[in-house]
């Protein structure tokens, strides 16, 4: 399966992008805080989709113990 609901984090992720992009910041700091927080979103996704990896991993390796109990 895919784990913590990935479908909805992946969403909520690309949403909170999509709205920051959207923004239209008048001074520098403004500008500045957006491109920090999209660059915190990249982050987030690295790491989400790396969670996402070792659940799968995990499944995996369970599903082999669950097998072999049988």
């Amino acid at each position: 399966g895919e784990g913590f609901n990935s479908p909805s984090v992946r969403s909520y992720i690309q949403s909170l992008a999509e709205t920051l992009k959207a923004l239209n910041p008048k001074t520098q700091t403004e500008k500045r805080r957006v491109e920090i927080a999209l660059e915190h979103i990249k982050e987030i996704k690295r790491h989400t989709r790396k969670l996402e990896e070792k659940v799968l991993m995990l499944e995996e390796k369970l599903k082999v113990l669950e097998e072999g109990k049988k």
